[in-house]
């Protein structure tokens, strides 16, 4: 009886030992990844909607966020998690069971993205797309097209182009194409109220001012040339030749054809072949002002657009590259005397 005593406190030791170490293991593996403030990262991760605990639990392993795939996925299964799509905040100071509770929880987080000046649709398509604002680019662009939504906010032309307003936004993760453009259009409006000269103005007048904005902001380099790049414009705009209206001759609607309409790479120089392509985008083959913008404008464009410079300049070039500076001319003897000619990509 005594060795049986002996041989049954030792299995009891050995459990309790064994059980104990196992509760070890447990929780550290269910604890955080890292526990030193220096070590830990923070990232945000994706869930896409009918995801398993096994794939997000190897997600969040492979990106460090976690010791043990094995222990989220049992931690869920034990808890019967109901996890939720979208995007999450998670740092590998967190536990295993913080992290469910924040992806339980649906409270995402804002994709804060910064929508640069004198972008396109199609570039603000790939962007929002590629930072998950939305899931597709080619619905968004279709959506710029939607007549419907095009009515809501008065706009003559056949898209959205020049009226998503360039900003800083916080969207929300895989938002609807349509909740993205109303954004955006509504800034835009906000911030054309902000130019007094814009407020009496029709829908058409508008339009007017926006697709030549939209020039302006794909030629002007530093702020304070932009009313002088758009008096250019606006004294070709108002000078008969011959019975037609001056042509532009702007190598900024050329490259949106190439880019935007043929979707072709960006090009390094525009040739005289590229402003015989026939397009009535083409301010080189077209007279006056493209049938829409080429651009998103900012503020300086548009107010630049609405408010030129009082000069007699009709034509414009780069004098130095690096400043961004152009020189003006009133003639085209002078202006074939000076500078390198360049587009902004």
């Amino acid at each position: 009886m005594k060795v049986f005593h002996k041989i049954l406190i030792v299995v009891i030791a050995v459990i309790i030992i064994a059980v104990a170490s196992s509760l070890l293991i447990v929780n550290k593996l269910l604890g955080p990844a890292q526990k030193e403030a220096s070590e830990v990262i923070s990232m945000n991760i994706k869930i896409p909607s009918g995801s398993t605990a096994a794939y997000i639990g190897r997600q969040l392993e492979n990106n460090g966020l976690i010791l043990s795939s094995d222990a989220f996925y049992y931690y869920a299964k034990f808890k019967k998690s109901n996890i939720k799509s979208g995007i999450y905040k998670i740092n590998s100071g967190m536990s295993i069971s913080e992290i469910m509770a924040v992806l339980e929880s649906g409270m995402q987080e804002f994709i804060s993205l910064s929508i640069p000046e004198g972008y396109t649709l199609r570039q603000m398509a790939v962007m929002l797309e590629e930072n998950d604002v939305i899931d597709s680019s080619d619905d968004f662009i279709s959506m710029c097209y939607n007549q419907e939504l095009l009515d809501k906010y008065k706009i003559p032309g056949n898209s959205f182009e020049g009226y998503l307003f360039p900003d800083t936004y916080y969207f929300d993760p895989e938002s609807a194409p349509e909740n993205v453009i109303c954004m955006m259009a509504d800034n835009f409006f906000a911030k054309l109220s902000t130019i007094p000269e814009y407020a009496e103005k029709s829908a058409n007048d508008i339009f007017y001012y926006v697709r030549l904005a939209s020039i302006i902001e794909r030629e002007y380099r530093v702020a304070d040339e932009a009313p002088l790049i758009s008096s250019v414009f606006t004294n070709r705009l108002n000078t008969k030749q011959n019975g037609h209206t001056m042509g532009l001759y702007s190598c900024a609607t050329v490259v949106y054809i190439i880019t935007d309409i043929l979707g072709k790479p960006h090009p390094s120089v525009v040739t005289i072949a590229d402003t015989q392509i026939d397009n009535p985008y083409n301010t080189y083959k077209y007279e006056g002002l493209p049938p829409g913008a080429i651009s998103n404008p900012g503020l300086i464009a548009l107010n630049a657009a609405i408010n030129p410079a009082k000069t007699k300049y009709k034509y414009f070039r780069v004098i130095d590259e690096q400043a961004g500076r152009h020189a003006f001319s009133e003639n085209l003897e002078e202006h074939n005397t000076v500078g390198t000619y360049s587009v902004k990509k």
